[in-house]
């Protein structure tokens, strides 16, 4: 077992966010890690934020920390020794069955003396790898290596004691950091660029986190709560964000500049015309972060009336007593703490840490083993790392989509894919704009209504043994996803990606015509990745064939296992049914027994077995007493359903009950990578489907 010591040099480190960034980072390298907190000085009867944290974003369960008063009262009465015992038993609970273990350390406080001493006894009685973190606000780089070198000696010094590096957090904050304050002209990418490089003279740096503004942005529902104010229409208030605050005391022409996405707009409730113009923007495309009014004033029904479309689009108002001038220092003093239930702003924090975090130096540091075991964040670790290899140029024909037009942006900045936007040019800027989203150089846009009849010719030769016509042709080319289609059935793309307002058959249809089934696939069939807590699972055929015979069904499995290979999984594949082995009888088990056969026969280097029910396949304890001597039994990886009303069944209840992430439906069996979305995916999965259609895209380069 390896302990890594997370030790703060002063107050303010964002230590709970490195924990679980570091928690990340070794997950993608397929490293089970826990987490431990030792000590911690919260109040009694609530639950201690960093494991809260933990506990909502990792299947873990680590135990509460002990509180540091009776830690204080064990010190002071020579009980250091108890006190070690006690978090040693603490320690093991936490860490059972895993390889690694983040111990987060206690805050310097002055009040509190002990700190320092407890983090040091701590850390030497796990003996722990220590990793010392200082925050980068407001200091010079000689400044932060004082801060290191005054830390050191705590933990034995660098030379002697188990000091392996350091993280850097924080860096390049502006003179402004604070929410309240507009954006500067300064970009993040261009502040960072005129920084000094950090280097550190006597341990290893193994991360200088920059300081980014869309973290700190808390939501609405934040501001609600702190403020104490009444609310008078929720609104979208848990989901939307307020990147600046505007103080609204000026006339209207001075201030419609203000009414921008992400802004939480302060006025007195009697202030109708501030009011209306909200409404106005609302219904204009422009997401307000919200309007706060002051003074305790409730405006008139009609003026509510006025408002109700803004209502509809989730326009959050709320209500507090203090005067604007009161609200504006309430609203400076606020605490930009993540709160627990912010998940979103969690993961993004966590991503964005273990984004800059060496992941190679922080290993090589530890010496920590490394387990083949493939977990959510390391499979989509993986898609991201792997599409970057050879960037693909993917087509989006739902260019308009605000949901699509984020994820080709988050594409483009992150070199996952060449992202090309099919759509009306001036209405996606305008999108964009609303959405707050800066459209990347690189990223393409191309107006169907240009390009459309240069596709005409080929089309009618395609599918001229349909008697196509040229008038036919043009008419089927309106729709974005034909013309997609053919931009790919011409090569003029690497890959596909629909779905977000489409259906699966508004996607399928078009490829199946003018793509096609590759020379090796009987049929088109798909696979969800799901992101379970421990692994990711490959679901077969959730989405495409209704009721596959048993030659289908066998192909399908292949083309599964196959799928699953090409994206990192060991295939280990389980034909699904309502029995196990021979205890079953009747039409619908003896398919998957014969498709069983069928696909072992043609494909005997995979491992394969059925019929199996889910829980034997899945569950090492089931499948001792169900399946014994089945290969596959209690460890599969790739589940494949007899047919389309269990696949999807079973997938949707999987993604809703357990709340896993499911990427996809990919589709297999087609001769150019075409991948259909859910209706109602997020962006984070329309970021992923584009990976995943650039890495079959390269695969079919190779």
């Amino acid at each position: 077992m390896i302990n890594i010591f997370i030790a703060p040099t002063g107050i303010n480190s964002g230590l709970s966010s490195i924990s679980i960034a570091l928690l990340h980072a070794l997950d993608t390298q397929g490293i089970k890690a826990s987490f431990f907190k030792p000590v911690s000085s919260y109040k009694e009867g609530d639950i201690e934020r960093s494991t809260q944290l933990v506990k909502q974003m990792y299947p873990l369960n680590p135990p509460q920390p002990m509180p540091l008063k009776q830690a204080q009262q064990l010190i002071s009465t020579g009980q250091l020794d108890r006190l070690l015992e006690d978090l040693v038993g603490l320690h093991h609970i936490a860490t059972a069955g895993t390889d690694v273990t983040i111990v987060e350390g206690l805050v310097p406080d002055r009040s509190q003396p002990y700190t320092a001493k407890i983090n040091a006894e701590i850390s030497k009685a796990l003996n722990a790898d220590v990793i010392l973190v200082s925050s980068a606000e407001n200091k010079t780089l000689n400044e932060i290596k004082d801060d290191l070198n005054m830390n050191a000696p705590i933990f034995g010094g660098f030379k002697q004691g188990n000091i392996i590096g350091a993280i850097v957090n924080k860096y390049c904050t502006p003179n402004q950091s604070h929410f309240m304050f507009s954006k500067s002209a300064e970009t993040d990418a261009e502040r960072l660029a005129n920084c000094p490089e950090i280097v550190l003279d006597n341990c290893r740096l193994l991360g200088a986190i920059p300081w980014q503004r869309d973290l700190i942005s808390p939501r609405t529902l934040d501001i609600a709560r702190q403020l104490d104010a009444k609310i008078i229409h929720a609104g979208d208030i848990e989901t939307r964000r307020v990147k600046t605050i505007s103080m609204c005391a000026r006339t209207l022409p001075n201030l419609v500049e203000r009414f921008n996405a992400g802004t939480l707009i302060v006025a007195p409730g009697d202030r109708l015309d501030i009011i209306v113009t909200c409404a106005l923007a609302e219904t204009n495309g422009t997401p307000l972060a919200g309007l706060v009014l002051t003074g305790d004033i409730m405006p008139s029904d009609e003026a509510m009336a006025l408002c109700q479309k803004a209502f509809g689009n989730g326009l959050p108002i709320l209500m507090t007593p203090s005067d604007t001038f009161m609200c504006a220092s309430q609203l400076d003093g606020i605490n930009t703490e993540v709160p627990e239930d912010d998940i979103q702003r969690i993961d993004l924090i966590r991503a964005h840490i273990s984004e800059h975090i060496d992941t190679p130096a922080l290993l090589s540091a530890i010496n920590a083993p490394h387990r083949a075991r493939l977990s959510p964040a390391a499979f989509r670790f993986q898609l991201v790392d792997r599409s970057r290899n050879d960037v693909k140029r993917i087509v989006l024909p739902e260019g308009e989509e605000p949901r699509t037009i984020q994820a080709a942006t988050i594409c483009q900045n992150r070199g996952i894919a060449h992202c090309i936007l099919l759509g009306r040019e001036e209405v996606i800027k305008q999108v964009a704009q609303a959405q707050g989203i800066e459209l990347p150089e690189g990223i393409e846009i191309l107006e169907p209504e240009n390009i459309r009849e240069n596709y005409v010719p080929n089309m009618v030769e395609l599918r001229k043994h349909k008697n196509l016509t040229a008038p036919m042709a043009s008419a089927q080319l309106e729709d974005n996803v034909v013309l997609g289609t053919m931009m790919l059935a011409l090569d003029h793309v690497d890959g596909l990606v629909s779905g977000a307002i489409h259906t699966t058959a508004n996607t399928i249809r078009p490829a199946m015509q003018l793509i096609k089934t590759a020379p090796s696939a009987k049929l088109v069939s798909s696979v969800f990745f799901m992101c379970l807590p421990e692994q990711v699972l490959v679901y077969g055929d959730c989405a495409v064939n209704p009721d596959p015979n048993a030659e289908e069904l066998a192909d399908i499995a292949i083309q599964s296992a196959d799928s699953a290979l090409a994206m990192g999984i060991e295939p280990k594949v389980a034909m699904i049914s309502y029995s196990t082995g021979a205890s079953g009888t009747g039409s619908d088990v003896e398919k998957v027994k014969e498709a069983t056969k069928i696909a072992k026969k043609l494909r005997p280097d995979l491992i394969i077995d059925g019929p199996l029910q889910y829980d034997a396949a899945t569950t090492a304890s089931v499948a001792k007493s169900k399946a014994p001597d089945s290969p596959v039994a209690g460890q599969a990886t790739v589940l494949i359903f007899p047919d389309l009303n269990t696949g999807n069944t079973t997938y949707k209840a999987v993604q809703r009950s357990a709340h896993v992430i499911s990427i996809g439906p990919m589709l297999q069996g087609l001769r150019k990578p075409v991948n259909d979305l859910s209706r109602g995916a997020l962006v984070e999965d329309i970021v992923y489907t584009i990976a995943l259609t650039a890495i079959q895209a390269q695969q079919l380069t190779e």
